[in-house]
């Protein structure tokens, strides 16, 4: 999965260092007069798709589909020398849910390392996850292949995103025996809220491809899910689709 995100976020960059040289016999535009009164300058951003973390342990066993919702407003400032170029930049918020098989993770524990507990053997969750949840500041750079229809134009954009994280908890449903009957019933839910092992800063790698108002998303979290020394050095790395007007 991490070679497939390199090789998407490779062919974004290098799509753009070549948008210019596609056709090298057409005469240069005179970009003075071009109409961007269509093209909005502010708009949504929308997010939808799967998460993983890289160099997983054994004991680090999560199942099911691990999923991201992300939501940005931003701002669009084209490029006035040559506005099949942009920058946005925008601010909002982000969460990412993993899903873990008969794995309990402990976010209140005592210890300087966070538990990945295999529960096979023991009552545990039907279905745990742990939730994140982070404010980001995402910033692209953009390509359009028609800068003045950009709901009828291919588009390509690469990018970085900031976060602080806001929250971490745990959520627990329906806790089973080990031999699958339920404790307390099938809608027994539980919380636990804790943010100490969990790294409160993120720079995120971003790329999309597209067309129109939606595209292909790839990111890629520099900084490791966990603070140092407070278990595993694993990353995240999401694939999904975006819904944008830009």
């Amino acid at each position: 999965m991490k070679k497939s995100l390199l090789l998407l976020l490779g062919i974004t960059g290098a799509l753009f260092i070549q948008a210019q040289s596609l056709n090298p016999t057409t005469p240069k535009k005179d970009w003075t007069n071009i109409d961007l009164s269509s093209r909005p300058a502010d708009h949504f951003m929308i997010q939808y798709g799967s998460d993983s973390w890289t160099s997983r342990p054994d004991s680090v066993r999560t199942g099911g589909f691990s999923r991201h919702f992300n939501f940005y407003f931003m701002f669009d400032k084209p490029f006035k020398t040559n506005p099949h170029y942009s920058v946005g930049i925008g601010v909002g918020f982000g969460s990412s849910n993993m899903f873990f098989k008969n794995t309990y993770v402990d976010l209140k524990s005592n210890a300087t390392k966070l538990p990945f507990t295999n529960v096979d053997s023991a009552d545990h969750f039907n279905k745990l996850k742990l939730v994140t949840m982070t404010a980001e500041l995402p910033v692209e750079l953009r390509y359009f292949s028609d800068p003045e229809h950009p709901m009828k134009s291919w588009k390509l954009a690469a990018g970085v995103k900031v976060g602080t994280l806001l929250k971490s908890y745990t959520k627990g449903k329906n806790l089973v025996s080990k031999n699958g009957v339920s404790v307390w019933g099938p809608t027994y839910i539980q919380k636990e809220s804790e943010k100490r092992f969990m790294n409160g800063t993120s720079l995120v790698l971003t790329g999309r491809i597209g067309y129109g108002i939606v595209s292909l998303d790839a990111g890629y979290g520099i900084i490791g899910v966990l603070k140092d020394g407070t278990g595993p050095v694993m990353n995240k790395v999401s694939f999904g689709l975006t819904i944008s007007g830009l």
